[in-house]
């Protein structure tokens, strides 16, 4: 990995888990813009203590060392969630910029996504596992209707 590109993957990490953990915190203390926010876009109150420990545990999550698929996790986590805001946004009628900020936070996350370095990306085993390999064999004696 190169290190211009090193660098952009923690500057984008440590802008957008910075982000994330500030609006996890006023989600979590229900700061009045906050609860505004959720009274108008027609959510349930407590959704506040579930997206800001979700935001919390996911930024941590993306600063933390190893736990790769843990980081995937997360990473889509945030895909649901900023999209989810955005899509709110724009059925409740507010202005654009209210629609286009989660979105622009959404390049954000992905950039940190595309520019994470090899040992903090998540890579599946091509080897199925014991498990599975078991169950494929069972079903092969199955008749199916």
């Amino acid at each position: 990995m190169t290190k211009p590109k090193l660098i952009g993957y923690w500057v984008t990490t440590g802008l957008f888990a910075a982000a994330f953990l500030a609006s996890g915190a006023t989600e979590i203390a229900a700061a009045p813009a906050m609860v505004l926010v959720m009274r108008a876009l027609g959510y349930p109150l407590y959704f506040l203590t579930i997206l800001g420990i979700w935001k919390v545990l996911g930024a941590a999550a993306l600063l933390a060392p190893r736990l790769p698929r843990l980081k995937e996790w997360a990473y889509a986590g945030i895909f649901f969630d900023l999209t989810g805001a955005a899509i709110s946004h724009a059925c409740s009628g507010d202005p654009a910029g209210k629609v286009v900020t989660p979105l622009v936070f959404l390049l954000l996350a992905g950039a940190s996504w595309a520019l994470r370095p090899p040992a903090r990306a998540w890579k599946p085993s091509s080897a199925p596992r014991e498990s599975a390999h078991a169950f494929a064999s069972s079903e092969k004696g199955v008749a199916h209707a």
